[in-house]
């Protein structure tokens, strides 16, 4: 192998960095060029979340319930949310089984008005703080735009069902933030995880109102990162991809099922537990400098060009 001189043309494009100095030789007074909270910790100590307390809307089954087991293994205190008091209750059982991290549960119906900022101060009430929350809950309601052309394979889209899609997956993530953020802000730390889909990418028939809810999501994400980031408040989003959960276990058939696993490049579907390390990720030290992204976790189904 060969060495050669570079030139300082070549290293010109390279001089910010060479120039870099180390946090601890800047004199006092000057603003740090790296955050001191990320340097020299262990990975035990990048991905643990203990101190901190989490809110998983939709956290009685599911990607939800998978997600908020997965916060209380890496150390956090939990509160799972949902309409359904039965659920909750066996829901957090499971989830804080085996650590001594604290579990809570809140029955909250999101698509009712007032709700998400009740659920919210009653988290802060409780805990006296949320350190990360995660936007989880959410419906789906058939429907497709008018055509005029009715086929009977997809029912027209009824604006009731498209502003009940809405109110869960969307406006209850936003009114619960508006109640969270500010402690926060006030803290100089917070997470916050929309959990979109791949429906907040692209979309398919029927899927109007699912589509457009998740789309926003994104959005939201992308503003809120702005906002919140010189806050020391990361906002991102997670897309997942097709995960084998209580619905498409209960309302598809194998050979749907099927289908849907031989469109995925690794062929098959995803385990709820698999969408734990992305959040993980975003939400604890690892990944302190992630902010206003979208993950899509989908097993590549999203590659395709055609």
């Amino acid at each position: 192998m060969t060495l050669r001189r570079l030139s300082a043309a070549a290293l010109a494009p390279c001089a910010g960095f060479l120039a870099y100095q180390h946090p601890s030789a800047h004199t006092e007074g000057a603003v740090p060029l790296v955050a001191a909270s990320t340097q020299q910790k262990s990975i035990h100590e990048l991905f643990s979340l203990e101190g901190k307390t989490a809110l998983v809307t939709g956290g009685s089954q599911g990607l939800g319930k998978a997600i908020a087991r997965g916060l209380a293994l890496a150390g956090a205190d939990v509160i799972i949310a949902s309409r359904r008091e039965p659920e909750l209750r066996a829901a957090l059982k499971d989830i804080v089984a085996g650590t001594t991290v604290r579990g809570e549960f809140i029955v909250a119906d999101l698509g009712r008005d007032g709700e998400a900022e009740r659920l919210g101060h009653e988290c802060l009430r409780r805990t006296g703080r949320v350190d990360i929350f995660i936007d989880n809950a959410g419906i789906s309601r058939p429907g497709a735009v008018h055509t005029g052309r009715d086929d009977g394979k997809i029912p027209p889209l009824r604006l009731a069902d498209f502003d009940a899609t809405l109110a869960v997956n969307l406006t209850a993530g936003v009114r619960l933030l508006n109640v969270l953020a500010p402690a926060m802000v006030a803290n100089g730390w917070g997470r916050v995880v929309h959990i979109s889909s791949i429906g907040g990418l692209g979309s398919s028939e029927g899927r109007t109102a699912y589509s457009a809810s998740k789309h926003a999501q994104i959005g939201i994400t992308h503003a809120a990162a702005l906002e919140l980031g010189p806050h020391g408040v990361t906002v991102n989003t997670v897309c997942p991809g097709p995960f084998l959960t209580e619905m498409p276990l209960t309302m598809l058939t194998k050979e749907v099922r099927d289908g849907v696993a031989g469109k995925v490049p690794l062929r098959r579907w995803g385990d709820p537990t698999e969408l734990v390390g992305p959040v993980l990720m975003l939400v604890s030290e690892a990944g302190a400098y992630v902010n206003g992204s979208v993950l899509r976790v989908d097993g590549g189904l999203l590659s395709r060009a055609y």
